[in-house]
């Protein structure tokens, strides 16, 4: 497990050459790919959320969290959530989920919202270990929620 602390900022075009290394994993490519250059096009030129970057405090990339961002500011959703593949089941992931949810540069928001495929089982015990709810189903996905 990393013990330094984490650090969050916004993906760069720089990080792709790692992300798709990453990618490479079938678990990551099952339930998130396939990554292209389509995606890094759309996820640098968003305005209406975030791709982040977690980072060890060497530097070393550990997660990658993408976030949709509510106008309301009444919860803002995370998209998605890769771990590095040789971190997996370390417990970097709910750190690096604490650490991009409370990134400052985020809107001011009341509340997070994920939504998980009823068969990805690691999804919805990584969100319930987390604290976040389960609120049911939703068009077919769990929906899970932290904050009011």
């Amino acid at each position: 497990m990393i013990s330094a602390g984490l650090d969050v900022r916004r993906i760069a075009r720089a990080d792709w050459e790692w992300i798709s290394a990453w990618f490479d994993d079938a678990e990551l490519d099952r339930w998130l790919g396939p990554m292209d250059q389509e995606w890094l096009e759309h996820v640098l030129s968003d305005r209406e959320g975030v791709q982040l970057v977690v980072e060890s405090g060497e530097g070393v990339p550990v997660a990658l969290m993408g976030c949709a961002w509510d106008p309301s500011g009444t919860r803002h959703g995370v998209t998605d959530i890769a771990v590095n593949p040789r971190l997996r089941r370390s417990g970097i992931g709910r750190q690096s989920l604490a650490a991009a949810i409370t990134w400052d540069a985020h809107p001011p928001t009341d509340g997070w919202m994920a939504f998980v495929d009823p068969d990805n089982d690691a999804a919805f015990h990584f969100f319930s270990t987390a604290g976040w709810s389960r609120q049911g189903l939703d068009d077919g996905m769990h929906r899970f929620c932290l904050g009011r």
